[in-house]
């Protein structure tokens, strides 16, 4: 919106083409979230502080986690618009893939808004029921699903990491996929919003690398020497990336340890979808299990102990499940493993980086 204002005047002073750039645009994109955050953090965080939109803290979590009750929550109220106005500025908006990503992220923010209303205002703990809760993801997720495969300019196939030539074609079976890994990907984002700063590290490294990978997949040349799939337009989801990448940098200046506010459901669901959305848009969604190594770990964790205690009657794998709970109650300090997750994260990021030359 305003890149094409600004670009208009590129005929009368030339200094304005390099607006044109997907890359200048995804730094005034992040630069662009990274300032909205810093503008309206502390005023959002006053006022929810006067409507007492405080956390839950539930009576078997980590002991230690009392403390953190009150705290605001539903950070995503701002993190969210934040993001959707940055790339709304910055994006070229004749793009399809930007428009599904922001629908994605809308209508998953609307759920988890919904579900966060539920148990901070109106006081109920059991917030938007599981069941209501998964099938209207499942249905956003549906209808992005279906508008690819029925894009003529939009390859419904797998692409394998490691592997140049072998992209199998699962006909309608992409559909299925798609969706369980844009709900998987929100899901566990969801599930490792559990420590001040733990979800906001690795999403801030994933969506860097997805940046990467969505600039590489809509460059035909760069596609083409890297002998990946070739996506036109998807260079585009760069400056919503980057976007991302901004909103959460100022996020983390807020959700630093100890943290001043907490993003909520209506902030991790929305991110997760959007990162799940990207991966399969760009191509890159089996890259995701590396990128996004963390969410898979602490959504397994979960699965892991659920499935482990009824099929031993009451016994557990971990301490407690997500995974950084367990080394909560092993000792460790919240920080440590918070950090020591960062750390994992841009770790699995790099390495997933190498896929495109390993191949």
């Amino acid at each position: 919106m305003l890149y094409k204002l600004i670009y208009f005047f590129h005929i009368d002073f030339s200094v304005l083409n390099v607006f044109r750039y997907i890359t200048f645009r995804t730094i005034l994109s992040t630069l662009a979230s990274l300032a909205f955050l810093f503008i309206f953090g502390t005023w959002v965080i006053g006022k929810l502080r006067a409507m007492q939109i405080g956390e839950f803290i539930r009576d078997d979590g980590p002991p230690n986690h009392i403390d953190k009750a009150g705290t605001p929550t539903m950070g995503g109220c701002l993190i969210i618009p934040v993001i959707i106005v940055s790339t709304l500025l910055w994006a070229e908006l004749n793009n399809i893939y930007v428009w599904l990503v922001l629908f994605v992220m809308f209508c998953f923010g609307l759920i988890g808004f919904i579900d966060d209303y539920l148990k901070v205002v109106r006081r109920d703990s059991q917030g938007l029921s599981k069941k209501a809760k998964f099938s209207l993801q499942v249905l956003v997720a549906l209808v992005v699903a279906i508008v690819l495969e029925l894009y003529p300019g939009f390859d419904a196939r797998l692409n394998l990491p490691f592997f140049k030539t072998i992209t199998p074609d699962i006909g309608l079976w992409y559909i299925p996929v798609a969706i369980f890994i844009i709900v998987g990907a929100s899901n566990a984002v969801n599930l490792t919003d559990g420590l001040d700063g733990l979800a906001i590290g690795p999403i801030i490294v994933a969506f860097a690398s997805y940046l990467v990978f969505a600039y590489m997949a809509g460059h035909v040349k760069i596609a083409s020497y890297l002998q990946i799939p070739y996506v036109a337009g998807a260079g585009e989801l760069s400056v919503l990336c980057g976007a991302v990448v901004g909103a959460g940098l100022g996020f983390l200046w807020y959700n630093a340890f100890p943290a001043e506010l907490f993003m909520g459901d209506v902030g991790s669901l929305p991110i997760g979808a959007v990162l799940g959305t990207v991966a399969v848009i760009t191509k890159q969604e089996l890259v995701l299990i590396l990128v996004g190594g963390i969410f898979v770990v602490e959504t397994l964790s979960v699965i892991f102990q659920v499935v482990y205690f009824k099929l031993t009657g009451g016994q557990r794998i971990f301490r407690m499940a997500p995974l950084h709970h367990h080394f909560e109650l092993k000792g460790w300090p919240e920080t440590k493993v918070t950090v020591r997750f960062w750390i994992i994260a841009v770790i699995l990021a790099l390495f997933s980086l190498s896929t495109f030359k390993l191949r």
